[in-house]
């Protein structure tokens, strides 16, 4: 049986066969060398006809400066088109003034060349435009400018090109006059606080059809070549990050998502779990089977008060996952992945973070290292999944973040289970001496990308056994091209550490949940993941991952038996 492809009526009707098919089918053939014309004759006019400009024409350019490119399609951009002479001589003045105090401050022969600048053009030209930034939206508010908070000053500054180009491509010319007080010119248009000028346009019919930019034909600067403006990856006088792993290729994550546009559904039906797939897939894994692996260690800073539960749990865990009767192992099962069980000290607490280090050398190395090569033998069964068993380790996981992220003590500490407010508070304190022992303030820096041996420091130091072997499983399965389903805030520090050591880890990553630890948020938004589940678990030893792995066999076993459309 065929079935059509569900197209909608509204938005992009193309399927990713036809886009895959002719990549440059959207381009506008005829309008390239056009195009390129009016980008290279564009030029910054002074001398200006008083002949009126047509309505038509002023609306095309201003509807022009509307459709440009804003950030969180903000559209913070409002044109205040001036034409009457009193304000147009005021603004004058205050641009000759402007030009007249830089140029006091410049050397002799700048100072002339500014002095001889002709600003004339906001009188003569019979338009006047002060394209305005509204900025009255907090930056959080808007898409993309909480990180780039001036965001919204170059969507209208890309607003400004806009009709730069459109002018010059009706035949009319268009200065930038930026020599003003922002505040004088704000008051003479009457902005309101919250509402700031990029400066004024002037618009009209050129008096001057100049062959180059002025500025370049006065002698101030010259145009510079391409390639001394041109630079590959980085900044030239920056080495190149060391990696010795690579995220999948460009066309296997767009082949992923290619494989299921012709499923008989509408796009991204699944939501978050078709990226999740399609990062899997981009992989070349399946997400069927594979294995969870469980480290269990005991840790010495239960002698500090920070648990509610006698360290021999821990042991008693470790003998029912044996059994294949804890709750980890009973997930795994059910969930169709194999156990792999790490006993990375139980038994053996080891330092108490407070006053010595968890781990010394030799046994931090060999834990990594057993963890690395048992990452890179289960990588090709399936899912790797991951799981602890430790009491005392939501502290231990919490003081790594709080390195690692660069937040305080308070920010990363939970109440871990069964936990009191005295016990929360005696973990902070916990967490504080442990940072300012190894020389991080209690308000620690983030630790960079790419600093291996501070990372390595961190993990002997501050961690402990299973998670100097969670970190090696996930090193060992992403060098293996394997694919790490995470589960608590255990696994997911030592999945940062492993990315902070080997940035492209980053690709083989899937956040199987979100737990109830405080931190566990804040290194899953580091991480860039979104979890699949989120229902708060508190059971550790890779429930949460197990529950997700069976969560994506459902949704793999959608995208493979889900019938096929044609284009």
């Amino acid at each position: 049986m065929t079935y059509r492809r569900p197209v909608p009526s509204i938005g992009d009707p193309t399927s990713a066969a036809e886009r895959a098919a002719a990549p440059d089918a959207w381009a506008l053939t005829d309008a390239i060398d056009p195009l390129a014309e009016v980008v290279a004759a564009r030029r910054d006019i002074r001398r200006f006809r008083p002949d009126p400009v047509p309505d038509d024409v002023l609306t095309a350019v201003l509807t022009a400066g509307h459709r440009g490119p804003s950030v969180g399609h903000s559209q913070p951009w409002r044109f205040i088109v001036v034409t009457e002479a009193e304000s147009r001589d005021a603004a004058a003045v205050m641009a000759d003034r402007c030009r007249l105090r830089q140029a006091a401050g410049m050397s002799e022969d700048s100072a002339r060349s500014l002095r001889d600048l002709r600003l004339e053009g906001i009188r003569e030209a019979p338009v006047g435009i002060v394209v305005a930034c509204d900025r009255r939206t907090p930056a959080a508010g808007v898409l993309g400018r909480a990180t780039f908070p001036d965001a919204d000053l170059w969507s209208c500054a890309a607003a400004i090109e806009n009709m730069w180009l459109t002018a010059r491509a009706h035949g009319l010319g268009l200065g930038w006059v930026t020599l003003f007080e922002p505040s004088e010119l704000a008051a003479l248009l009457g902005l309101p606080d919250g509402v700031v000028t990029l400066g004024w346009l002037c618009l009209g019919w050129p008096d001057e059809r100049p062959p180059e930019p002025g500025l370049e034909r006065a002698g101030w600067s010259k145009r510079l070549p391409l390639d001394q403006v041109v630079m590959r990856e980085r900044w030239t006088e920056r080495p190149a990050p060391v990696s010795h792993l690579r995220a999948p290729s460009q066309e296997h994550v767009v082949a992923a998502r290619d494989r299921a546009d012709d499923l008989l559904t509408v796009p991204e039906s699944l939501g978050a779990l078709d990226t999740v797939l399609n990062r899997i897939e981009a992989l070349g894994r399946r997400a069927q089977g594979g294995t969870l692996v469980i480290a269990a260690a005991d840790h010495g800073v239960v002698a500090h008060g920070v648990t509610a539960f006698d360290p021999s749990v821990t042991a008693d865990v470790v003998r029912a996952t044996r059994e294949g009767t804890s709750m980890g192992a009973v997930a795994a099962r059910s969930a169709g992945l194999a156990v792999e069980l790490v006993d990375a000290g139980v038994g053996s607490p080891g330092g108490d973070l407070v006053h010595t280090d968890a781990l010394d050398e030799e046994a931090y190395a060999a834990l990594l290292a057993r963890g690395r090569t048992l990452g890179q033998a289960v990588a090709g069964s399936g899912l790797v999944a991951l799981g602890e068993v430790g009491v005392g380790n939501t502290t231990v996981a919490a003081c790594l973040a709080a390195a690692l992220l660069g937040r305080p003590a308070g920010d990363v500490v939970g109440r871990g289970s069964s936990a009191d407010s005295a016990m929360v508070a005696r973990k902070v304190d916990v967490v504080e001496q442990a940072l300012r022992r190894v020389g991080l303030p209690p308000t620690p820096t983030p630790t960079p990308n790419s600093s291996g041996p501070g990372i390595h420091t961190l993990l002997r130091r501050l961690g402990g056994g299973e998670l100097a072997v969670l970190t090696g499983v996930v090193l060992g399965a992403a060098e293996a091209g394997g694919v790490v389903v995470l589960d608590g805030l255990a696994t997911s520090v030592a999945a940062l550490a492993a990315v902070r050591l080997e940035p492209a880890v980053a690709a083989h990553l899937v956040a199987g949940q979100r737990s109830r630890e405080r931190a566990h948020g804040l290194v899953l938004d580091e991480l860039g993941l979104e979890p699949v589940l989120d229902l708060r678990i508190r059971a550790g030893e890779g429930v949460g991952a197990a529950l997700a792995c069976g969560v994506l066999a459902g949704a793999h076993r959608l995208r493979t038996d889900v019938a096929r459309t044609t284009a």
